[in-house]
């Protein structure tokens, strides 16, 4: 399972010119889903997107976690996250889980950061979505369950 995570000071999704989901200070969370993921990971993924400590304590050191900071979440499918590019011009996304798999464990994901008190908001899965958001400092964190980041 991958994320790029982003601290963000406000973060909105759409669908077709419609908002389907903003927040406000948080964390956007481009969330792709491999082939071998399961439950443990999505465990593992949530609990590490959480407690984060990327938010500004006084002396502005990234301290505070998502959690404790109160940071809204908003979390986007991405199954690109998983393109190779490694080979030709054309990415392959053979890595990436099935559709169907992929929607089952996005949603557990989902209900993983809801089991926390943290306003959650969501694009679509499998739409075709525009993001907007200003990254707070920037900050972009690369997390990967296999340990790559």
């Amino acid at each position: 399972m991958r994320a790029v995570v982003q601290r963000v000071t406000r973060a909105s999704v759409s669908i077709e010119d419609e908002v389907v989901g903003s927040i406000g200070p948080g964390l956007v969370i481009l969330l792709g889903i491999g082939e071998d993921d399961g439950s443990e990971e999505v465990d593992y993924l949530a609990d590490r997107v959480v407690n984060l400590r990327i938010f500004a304590d006084e002396a502005g050191r990234m301290n505070i976690s998502g959690l404790d900071a109160g940071a809204d979440l908003l979390v986007i499918s991405q199954f690109t996250l998983y393109g190779d590019c490694r080979a030709g011009r054309r990415p392959s996304f053979i890595r990436a889980a099935a559709p169907d798999r992929a929607r089952a464990l996005y949603e557990e994901f989902v209900d993983a950061l809801r089991a926390h008190p943290l306003r959650v908001e969501t694009g679509e899965f499998g739409a075709m979505m525009t993001v907007s958001l200003d990254n707070w400092g920037p900050v972009t964190l690369l997390l990967d369950t296999d340990g790559t980041f």
